[in-house]
């Protein structure tokens, strides 16, 4: 026969299980909060030239960056700061977007300078040792060659391309060797693509959709092959450094692309706003009324033994208590 105490543990667990396994499972579906922000693509309107690409329209839950730059465009002008969102093809290009999320989140590139600016073709940056060191342009040795050292492979969507303001993963003549350095086209650059490629080509994951004007500054300022700083195609440029610094301040991740509103303005539950406390109740209320009714049941069968000193008369309704008690141990809530 079980005890008093062994049943009333028997009883707690049953009670606190249920509250165990909604914890555990709360904590699966937890999500940075800028998830939650919805972005409004007609808000960004300094974009890159159209063109017939799925890539050209924003997508509902796409990771949004902002990014804060300052640059130089000539020797006597004044230094310029702005923002350029960019926005990710998550569903396109789920390995490639979660490892640029992952390096902005951890504040990889902040403070880090474009180090290679070809005018008509691309900007690159992403370096985390393109760092000035004193006064720019001192820097690390490694400039330019250096990353994390954990590489990703190649990944590559048909609905993906070098449009204009494409961002894309810049690697050596290994495929599957990007790390954290990416470029982003100043202008359409389909050469870059693999079906007019020999080597595989290479993989964009996301779009300039603001903030444009900036890019196609820095592709003009004046670098190391190319120190005018002119618009002239200068078919020597090939791989040129800033002559004055052009500074990542800061990556951020700020929301997600909302085209049609419904993260901005989510549709109210029409069951009220008590949702939670709903799953509360009947986390804590169904196995809390098997406990009321059986214990009801037990204090009944128990206060119906007639004489405490009869054994033979007090056996029988012990024994039946006991299997009451176990018949609602394993009874299901909704009593099937």
């Amino acid at each position: 026969m079980a005890r008093p105490s062994q049943t009333a543990v028997l009883l707690l667990l049953l009670l606190l299980c249920p509250l165990l396994a909604s914890s555990v499972s709360g904590q699966e579906v937890v999500q940075p909060a800028w998830r939650s922000v919805g972005l409004d693509p007609a808000e960004w309107t300094d974009r890159p030239d159209s063109e017939d690409s799925p890539m050209m329209m924003s997508y509902t839950g796409n990771a949004v960056i902002s990014m804060n730059v300052s640059y130089q465009e000539s020797l006597f002008s004044e230094r310029v700061e702005g923002t350029v969102i960019i926005e990710l093809f998550e569903q396109w290009a789920p390995v490639t977007t979660g490892n640029m999320i992952a390096h902005v989140e951890s504040g990889l590139y902040d403070g880090v300078f474009f180090h290679r600016v070809i005018n008509d073709f691309v900007t690159q940056s992403g370096d985390p040792t393109c760092r000035a060191v004193g006064a720019y342009p001192a820097t690390s040795p490694t400039c330019g060659s250096g990353g994390t050292g954990e590489t990703i492979p190649l990944e590559l969507n048909e609905n993906l391309s070098h449009v204009d303001g494409a961002i894309g993963m810049a690697r050596s003549a290994d495929p599957d060797s990007a790390d954290s350095q990416w470029y982003i086209a100043e202008t359409e650059a389909h050469g870059l693509d693999p079906e007019n490629r020999d080597d595989e080509g290479y993989a964009t994951f996301g779009i300039v959709r603001d903030g444009m004007v900036h890019i196609r500054a820095i592709a003009e300022v004046p670098t190391s092959d190319e120190p005018t700083g002119t618009d002239l195609d200068n078919p020597f440029s090939s791989a040129g450094r800033p002559l004055f610094e052009v500074e990542i301040i800061s990556m951020d991740m700020i929301g997600v692309a909302d085209p049609n509103g419904v993260i901005r303005n989510p549709v109210q539950s029409t069951q009220g706003d008590g949702s939670l406390m709903g799953d509360a109740l009947i986390i804590i209320g169904v196995p809390l009324l098997v406990v009321l009714i059986g214990s009801g049941l037990v204090l009944g069968v128990y206060k119906g033994v007639s004489s405490p000193d009869d054994e033979l008369a007090r056996e029988p309704k012990v024994m039946e208590a006991e299997m009451v008690m176990e018949a609602e141990l394993v009874t299901s809530p909704d009593g099937s």
